[in-house]
């Protein structure tokens, strides 16, 4: 894979340690519910349906499919 595409997929990846405190998934997912309800109650269900799916898909990888990198340093 080239490294331009390797780069561009690291962007999207949540299996991050930087996500490893539980308040930062917490938050990520109600920011995203919030504001879909948003976006619905403004009436634009487009913008709604895609921060519900960014939600969701967030939910999934944070508390079902959740699994961080080990810590490499061993201090």
């Amino acid at each position: 894979m080239p490294k331009e595409n390797r780069s561009l997929l690291r962007a999207f990846d949540v299996q991050s340690r930087m996500f490893i405190p539980l308040w930062r998934r917490v938050a990520i997912v109600g920011v995203c519910g919030l504001w879909a309800i948003l976006e619905w109650w403004s009436g634009n269900p487009g913008w709604a349906l895609l921060f519900a799916a960014i939600g969701a898909y967030c939910a999934h990888q944070f508390f079902i499919a959740f699994n961080p990198p080990e810590d490499e340093g061993g201090s």
